[in-house]
């Protein structure tokens, strides 16, 4: 098999697509989320805080010098907590996605099995030898001269023998 059939091969599977599909789904869903905290979630929440903007929160190492014209150096928590709540969202929203298939598999299985036909009934079984052979018997008469067939007929006490299960023979005591 050549590389590029194994390859077309791999892509066609349903999981590999799924895949894709949710990783693309997952990529959009993160800028949404992103949004979401940044935009709507955080400002308030700086507000409560004394009109603190989270994502300008930073902790200096090195102050900018214009002069020589070096950057500021500084360890930027603020749009650590923003990722970290990011983080907690899309956690509980794959919570939620998680719990909701689960239950809906759980219903599937705890929904009851159709229940299978009762056996047939010793007169049942009796008309519906009686029906086969009479169906044999129909289509041995339509059939050309030469290739019919004629069912042996076996002797009645022969045939009600066959139906009655057989007595299980006791055990013989073992000898030691």
């Amino acid at each position: 098999m050549g590389i590029v059939a194994e390859f077309r091969q791999f892509i066609s599977r349903g999981n590999v697509v799924d895949l894709a599909v949710g990783v693309i789904i997952g990529a959009s869903f993160g800028k949404i989320v992103t949004a979401l905290v940044d935009q709507i979630i955080m400002p308030p929440i700086g507000v409560l805080l004394g009109e603190v903007d989270f994502s300008k929160l930073k902790y200096v190492l090195v102050q900018a010098d214009p002069v020589t014209e070096k950057a500021e150096v500084a360890i930027g928590y603020g749009l650590f907590v923003n990722t970290i709540i990011q983080f907690l969202i899309v956690a509980f929203a794959v919570f939620m996605l998680v719990k909701l298939v689960n239950s809906a598999r759980r219903k599937e299985a705890a929904a009851p099995e159709p229940a299978k036909p009762p056996p047939p009934t010793p007169s049942e079984a009796l008309l519906i030898e009686i029906r086969d052979l009479l169906a044999a018997q129909k289509a041995a008469a339509a059939a050309p001269p030469a290739a019919r067939v004629v069912p042996a007929k076996a002797p009645a006490a022969t045939k009600a023998v066959a139906r009655k299960p057989a007595a299980k023979k006791p055990a013989a005591p073992k000898k030691t």
